[in-house]
């Protein structure tokens, strides 16, 4: 066709998440309804295309694709350049080009849409019952991916070569599947295995072995493909039901499911997974099934069935009728829930009366399982049986987890759903820069350009097998995203594994103090640059002493800080042993604050196993392995064990979590810290604290009351020290970041009261308080130094 006497040609280039969204399906069809010619394609850059046609419909088509783009896709950016009109026969999707310095944003993976999850339940429908049913606005993304541009190949979808049906849906562009790189359906996609360890007379056909993983994957029948489906699901729910444990391969990695119901089925599960008192979270069929056992409000409910499906943390019903076994989350008020976010969960919690425990796959502090073959070898003394597939996993990706504290969505763990969207950056990085993060809840953050990737929830760095899953998935974004960083920032901790590896590389290093990065990641999230007044509250960070701090009230910008304030320093008996056993430091506080030998000390004291006092006394007199921490997470584990609540912890943490769990929030009350100047620095004394803490229980005042009392005593002394802070600062901005305030009670608390006294509280919107945060904040500061040099 030639050119038009009044055309008019364009080059539009957008950029964000724009692959594996159905963009350029979206913009084919959206350039046929305008009458344009041209073409569209994927670019490790973005996605580009070329418009031509009347100048009206083109002006209409570059405002349609702002205000019509896929809900799931993401614009960052959209440049149009006029160019010369061309010859194009029509518009056309075409291949794929793939820019070796050029960055594209990759969709993070979605759960199933409505219009799958109804064709799942149709029984006229082809893929009808088909456990990897998906289309271009749902189903996995990052985690199958292995480079860019997003295309099948690209993809671990690769192996599976389309049936015709599948392939016309692939090229049609009016289809929802037009395009959508994982389509497969029962002839010619993944398909599920069930291998039972030592099971008797299993059938050949369903166990999965290397062997049958063959390249290409083979064409089946789907009659009798769906029957052997079916009776695999129905197998699993049959052993789910007898209070078997069952390993599930998923999205990002596998879980360990149970009976939620099932106490011994639960027991078992900690006693074969290790993992002694952490809640573990449980999924249920829909909200109306989530409003039975706990407490949803719109936000809640929003967030629950959001595309990204995460966890929820909710607070529990007393509903008679909506039972869960004691020990997924012991006595804690609230439990984390999901709905289910692939096919397969669908057809599994479909066929159970109930709900199901889904907890990550692994031994406790190991990484989540993805392989067949690794989940056969390290979950084989866990799960009594595990349902597989053969579709590859690239990426480990455990699940988020959310909540919602004063309305506001709080992330508690950032994962599936979620990384590797970046978080924006006021103005662009003129250097590529690499932050390690800490040990503890660790991620690693690249900057490039404007664009900060903050990755997925690694986990604790204390292992070969963790460090392996930091490196691995380092070096895929690095890929990715065409990342070469020309800085390394990390952790003051000389002993931290994520600092030995940021020392390793030939690169310049930038080292900045933990809490510093925790106040400067929420401020960067906010886009202020300014010196604010910062309250970092948390268990543990190297100090630029040496010591250990975690009380801490800085005034800091993103390229320095000052420490004005901090909790009094208290010894560590026996370093990391005092972080396992509250009660010990407990005694090492107690100590240090000259009230040992108070009346309200002796039930604690006396729980102590035989000489355990004498020797801690003895440890912190003569020095020996007790360091000396301002940690106010530390303090909570104090009057943890003071109270009685709990005296040894099976997880970091664990104290705290639980005192908070016994507050009564009705009490009206609360203890008082002191403040004393030393040395030109202010210093938090909590003996005042502590002494009401000893007389109440010496009086026999309900635990619950003096939970609520300590709580409030905290709060109160947070909006004191914003007070003092924010005098030597040009404004009212207070940021609070550390693993404490993801205590409820104290966030809420700290929130309403500093609002009501006229500060600006700045909190975490896309990042957690805890150490998930750090890197980001290491990344920021590295840049803001490179930059003023």
């Amino acid at each position: 066709m030639g050119r038009d006497v009044a055309t008019k040609a364009i080059s539009i280039h957008i950029t964000g998440i724009v692959q594996g969204v159905g963009f350029r399906p979206f913009i084919y069809n959206l350039a046929l309804r305008h009458h344009l010619r041209g073409w569209v394609l994927n670019s490790s850059d973005g996605v580009h295309c070329v418009a031509q046609g009347d100048p009206a419909d083109i002006e209409a088509f570059v405002r349609a694709i702002r205000s019509e783009a896929p809900p799931i896709s993401v614009i960052d950016t959209l440049s149009t350049e006029e160019i010369p009109p061309q010859e194009f026969p029509d518009f056309r999707i075409e291949e794929s080009k793939a820019l070796e310095s050029a960055m594209t944003l990759v969709s993070p993976d979605i759960a199933t849409c409505d219009l799958c999850s109804a064709e799942l339940f149709d029984r006229v429908d082809r893929r009808f019952r088909y456990p990897f049913i998906n289309c271009t606005n749902c189903g996995p993304r990052f985690t199958i991916i292995d480079d860019v541009p997003y295309d099948r190949p690209a993809t671990t979808m690769r192996v599976f070569a389309m049936c015709p049906e599948c392939k016309q849906e692939y090229s049609d562009p009016g289809d929802r599947r037009f395009h959508a790189q994982p389509n497969a359906c029962f002839v010619c996609g993944p398909r599920l295995y069930l291998n039972i360890p030592g099971g008797e007379g299993s059938c050949e056909d369903l166990l999965w072995t290397p062997e049958k993983e063959t390249d290409p994957r083979p064409h089946r029948d789907i009659r009798s493909e769906r029957k052997r489906s079916d009776a695999i699901i129905a197998e699993v729910s049959s052993l789910l039901d007898q209070g078997k444990i069952i390993a599930i391969k998923g999205l990002g990695g596998f879980h360990l499911a149970c009976d939620a119901t099932n106490e011994a089925a639960v027991q078992l599960l900690r006693t074969r997974k290790h993992r002694w008192g952490k809640p573990m979270a449980i999924m249920l069929r829909d909200t109306a099934s989530a409003r039975r056992y706990c407490h949803i409000s719109a936000e809640e409910e929003s967030l629950l069935a959001s595309a990204s499906r995460p966890i929820v943390l909710l607070m529990r019903t007393n509903n008679p009728d909506a039972v869960l076994a004691p020990s997924v989350s012991g006595d804690l008020p609230e439990i984390g829930v999901m709905l289910p976010y692939t096919p397969l969960h669908h057809l599994l919690i479909s066929a159970l009366p109930g709900p199901l425990v889904m907890t990550s796959g692994n031994l406790s502090e190991e990484p989540i399982a993805i392989d067949n073959k690794e989940a056969l070898a390290r979950l084989s003394r866990i799960a009594d049986a595990f349902l597989l597939h053969d579709r590859d996993i690239h990426s480990r990706y455990d699940d988020s987890v959310f909540r919602v504290v004063s309305e506001v969505v709080e992330p508690l763990r950032r994962a599936r759903g979620y990384a590797p969207h970046p978080i924006a950056l006021l103005g662009a990085s003129a250097i590529d820069i690499l932050a390690v993060g800490p040990e503890q809840k660790n991620t690693f953050t690249l900057i490039k350009g404007s664009n900060a990737f903050v990755s997925q929830h690694i986990g604790d760095l204390e292992n070969k097998e963790t460090l392996e899953h930091f490196e691995e998935t380092l070096e895929l974004y690095r890929r990715l995203f065409r990342i070469n960083p020309g800085i390394v920032a990390h952790d003051l901790h000389p002993e931290y594994l994520s600092t030995k590896f940021a020392h390793e590389l030939d690169l310049p290093k930038v080292g900045v103090q933990h809490h510093h990065a925790h106040i400067v990641s929420v401020t960067a999230e906010h886009d202020i640059t300014r010196t604010v007044a910062g309250l970092a509250f948390d268990g543990t960070g190297f100090g630029s002493d040496g010591r250990i701090w975690g009380g801490e009230v800085l005034l800091a910008d993103w390229e320095d800080f000052e420490r004005i304030a901090h909790l009094a320093y208290v010894p560590m008996p026996g370093g990391a042993a005092a972080i396992r056993r509250p009660a010990r430091m407990a005694i090492g506080t107690l100590h240090a604050t000259g009230l040992l030998d108070h009346p309200g000390a002796d039930p604690l004291r006396s729980r102590l196993l035989e000489n355990e006092e004498q020797l801690l006394l003895k440890m912190i007199d003569q020095g020996i392995n007790s360091p000396l921490t301002s940690s106010m997470g530390r303090l909570f584990d104090t009057v943890s064990a003071i109270t009685g609540v709990r005296d040894d912890a099976a997880y970091e943490g664990e104290a705290a979590i639980e005192l908070e769990a016994c507050a009564d929030t009705s009490a009206l009350g609360a203890y008082e810290f002191a403040l004393r100047a030393e040395n030109g620095v202010l210093i938090i004394d909590p003996r005042p604290v502590l002494l009401g803490v000893l007389e109440d229980v010496r009086r026999g005042r309900p635990r619950s009351e003096i939970s609520q009392y300590f709580h409030q005593a905290v709060v109160c002394v947070i909006v004191e020290l914003a007070d003092i802070a924010t005098e030597r600062t040009s404004n009212r901005h207070v940021a609070l970041a550390g693993g404490v305030f993801m205590n409820r009670i104290v966030l809420e608390g700290a929130l309403q009261k500093l609002t009501e006294r006229g500060f600006l509280p700045l909190t975490h919107l896309r990042l957690p308080a805890n150490d998930g945060a750090v890197s980001f904040g290491q990344a920021v500061v590295a840049r803001a130094r490179h930059e003023s040099r």
